[in-house]
């Protein structure tokens, strides 16, 4: 019970730490916000600046159980690998044997069961490509605001006025 408390404030309060203590192999610059892991986190690779968020890496398809009578010790495990500079959204569950190609969105809610690749943004349950990365930064360019270098009451002003046109 103290153990799980541990485990679960570890993965909480230093994540990247914890993720690459389980086992999961990880490149520079990620940003891992609740994201939690299957029982073998060791298949699991990111690459360079990768960002997620309450999302679930999933090793081995449970799916099996109802085979279990049959065949007690089957298992179907794959890894899962992500590429650099992605970018999966809340909420999304990637399953046994996916890759993720490198410069990649994946939007929210998304359940990926099949590959995705390089240079696009997918979405939906079951997850697809919706478009490609150049069309998401055109619209992201066209739509957004510029606030990283903003103080809270510059930025309210600024995504205000963006909002106003």
């Amino acid at each position: 019970m103290i153990g799980h408390f541990i485990h679960a404030l570890w993965r909480r309060i230093a994540p990247i730490s914890h993720a690459r203590a389980i086992g999961v192999r990880m490149g520079e610059g990620c940003r891992l916000i609740d994201v939690t892991f299957s029982t073998e986190p060791y298949l699991v690779t990111l690459g360079n600046r990768v960002s997620a968020s309450g999302t679930h890496f999933e090793t081995h398809d449970g799916g099996v159980w109802v085979l279990r009578e049959r065949y007690p010790d089957l298992d179907r495990i794959a890894p899962i690998t992500v590429g650099d500079n992605v970018f999966i959204g809340h909420g999304t569950v990637i399953l046994p044997g996916v890759t993720i190609g490198s410069n990649v969105v994946i939007g929210a809610g998304a359940i990926v069961s099949r590959d995705i690749p390089s240079d696009s943004v997918a979405a939906g349950v079951p997850a697809r490509v919706i478009g490609t990365l150049a069309d998401y930064r055109d619209k992201a360019l066209a739509e957004g605001v510029m606030t990283k270098a903003l103080n809270g009451r510059q930025k309210r002003e600024a995504v205000l006025a963006r909002l106003a046109r």
